[in-house]
């Protein structure tokens, strides 16, 4: 991990490598690197840190040639210092290398390679060495070296390979990681992700499993992992052509939070002629939602509206855990997918072992050229557009909207909701985005208490049916942003445990609005009230009962409780926000994370 960007012809390549590598900033790294091909060989340069601290140490000696790589590292193996920086050697220095992924069979490789010198701590390392010996022995034909380096690892890679005895060339692969080809008149591109290409095509060519590619300035060839010739279509990619812009906010996340109106306004739009053209068949007796992180929260909180609406049994699964466990798939199960990216290596594990089962898959991901998106059976494809802060908001509440409108056109669609109940349920989606905005033009009081509990308090976020996701994302945007300790529990779970955490330093967050558990949560504010703990809660306009039990409250308009979740997790984004704002992290960028976590 986690960005690969790559160019072949006529322009200065350095140019376009640094302004695909600025594109992918957003998918968090902590290195940097660059290596263009000359009439001189390989030249390169790479540090710790920031775009604009490898333009500068490029500024004095501009590295000219019209083919090269460039790649950010997120580290996984070895520290983060320049000699694991990408882009990596052999040991002649002839063939470069930059990888998104993992060898996890590193240790046996390297013994295997031993002659080599080796120069960092990475797993990427053992990629060029294995090239260079397969260069030896095939005489000089680089492709065919990729493809036996790639049939002695075992994990996950995303290639771009250049070497200095194939000028204007370069050679790609894919296993388990995105890539993609771009397409250009007399110039050709490669990256792991369309944004990176933007400026200059929007015709991609997605690599699929187990894939090979040459590329040289007149055009690419791609290959199967016999190196037998594959014929493949061209996608156009539509709504990331202008670079991002922060339009007037310090941070991205502030203009993504302050956007969620409009996005959902967007996703409403999208279904008012009906089901989008994605409802699945009704012969499934379950449903099997699979994602991580963030997508998760979205998806537990489909489990209980598809349960209540639908009438099915309903799962909400960690595709991390449910990859390596018994499988719960079959002809009569719908997997419903979730990831942003659509890119997410444990997500589309699931999805494989899914389809394997006999299961269909409906994917619901914000980009539609991604490997998700080309391996379900269906696609409800979101209106979010794209996020560039690390942290999920609009892409989150995008997925709960189109989950949630899901589960109503299902229960509509199999008899389940009557004709009368459905009606209203969709008059009251249509309410979100004005009540969104309302919701955001308190952020004055959000912002005080972020402020007052700066630091020096841990946090605990509690709620229960609906909402007790909604309390778990509140409590990681507050770990994501401001790297200190919250948890998220069900509210119901407090004497379980977790009252044992409460004294006068803690902060608990309730997310309490009316419904059918309205009651129990206020039992559960007065049991952290009466141990001493500040409890700030999240209500419905008007609630008196909540009020009056609670330090202090943040208002969301009256709505059906299965919308809930739209409207109190934008108090929770926004606490993080400023408490992060106030300790002075980097929000768009948090330490240690990746947007698209594309391997395990």
């Amino acid at each position: 991990m986690c960005g690969i960007i790559g160019y072949v012809g006529r322009r200065r390549a350095l140019d376009v490598l640094l302004e695909g590598l600025r594109r992918l900033e957003y998918r968090g790294y902590d290195s940097a690197g660059v290596v263009v091909q000359n009439g001189h060989g390989l030249s390169f340069e790479k540090c710790v840190g920031r775009i604009g601290r490898l333009e500068a140490r490029v500024h004095g000696r501009p590295l000219p040639g019209r083919a090269g790589l460039g790649h950010t590292r997120w580290a996984t193996h070895g520290g983060v210092n320049r000699s694991n920086a990408h882009p990596h050697f052999s040991c002649d220095g002839k063939v470069a290398v930059v990888h998104n992924g993992i060898v996890e069979n590193l240790a046996e490789l390297r013994e295997e390679l031993r002659r080599h010198r080796f120069r960092s701590e990475t797993d990427t390392e053992v990629i060029p060495h294995l090239i260079e010996e397969g260069y030896e022995r095939t005489g000089g034909n680089l492709l065919r070296s990729v493809q036996l380096a790639v049939r002695r690892i075992r994990g996950s890679l995303a290639l771009g390979v250049i070497h200095s005895d194939h000028p204007n060339f370069l050679a790609a692969a894919r296993v388990q990681c995105p890539l993609v080809l771009g397409l250009g008149e007399g110039e050709q591109f490669l990256a792991s992700d369309p944004l990176a290409l933007a400026p200059y095509t929007r015709r991609i060519v997605p690599l699929e499993e187990g894939e090979l590619a040459e590329i040289d300035p007149d055009g690419s060839q791609i290959f199967d992992g016999r190196l037998a010739p594959r014929a493949r279509r061209a996608v156009r990619v539509t709504g990331v052509a202008r670079a991002p812009s922060r339009n007037g906010h310090a941070y991205f996340m502030a203009g993504e939070i302050g956007a969620q109106p409009r996005t959902l306004a967007a996703e409403l739009r999208t279904w008012s002629s009906g089901p989008r053209g994605v409802a699945p068949p009704r012969d499934f007796d379950r449903v099997v939602l699979v994602a991580c992180g963030t997508a998760w929260h979205a998806a537990q909180v489909a489990k209980v509206a598809l349960e209540e609406l639908v009438g099915i049994p309903a799962e909400a699964a960690l595709a991390s855990e449910l990859r390596y466990g018994d499988h719960p798939f079959g002809k009569g199960t719908l997997t419903i997918a979730v990831s942003q990216s659509g890119e997410t290596a444990d997500t589309l594990a699931s999805v494989r072992s899914a389809r394997e089962a006999g299961s269909t898959v409906l994917a619901v991901t914000n980009v539609g050229s991604s490997s998700l998106a080309r391996e379900a059976d269906r696609v409800l494809l979101m209106r979010a557009g794209p996020e560039i802060g690390v942290a999920a908001t609009k892409t989150y509440t995008s997925q709960l909207l189109n989950l949630l409108l899901l589960a109503l056109h299902l229960g509509r669609a199999r008899g389940a909701l009557p004709r009368g109940p459905f009606q209203e349920l969709l008059r009251q989606a249509r309410l979100l985005p004005g009540q969104a905005g309302r919701v955001l033009a308190r952020a004055d009081a959000v912002r005080r208490w972020a402020r007052r509990y700066r630091e020096g308090h841990p946090f605990m976020f509690i709620g229960r049916r609906y909402n007790l996701a909604t309390a778990y994302e509140g409590a990681l945007k507050m770990k994501e942003l401001t790297y200190l300790p919250a948890e998220g529990y069900g509210a119901g779970e407090m004497k379980h445990g977790p009252l044992a955490l409460v004294d006068e330093r803690m902060v608990c967050v309730a997310v309490a609005p009316r419904g059918r558990v309205a009651e129990k949560m206020i039992s559960n504010i007065q049991e952290v009230r009466a141990r001493g703990g500040r409890v700030l809660s999240v209500a419905t306009e008007g609630d008196r009962a909540v009020a009056a039990v609670s330090e202090e409250v943040v208002e969301i308009p009256p709505c059906e409780e299965m919308f809930s979740p739209v409207l109190a997790v934008l108090p929770l984004q926004l606490l993080a926000y400023h408490r992060a704002v106030a300790l002075g992290r980097d929000v768009d960028r948090p330490r240690n994370l990746a947007k698209s976590v594309t391997v395990e």
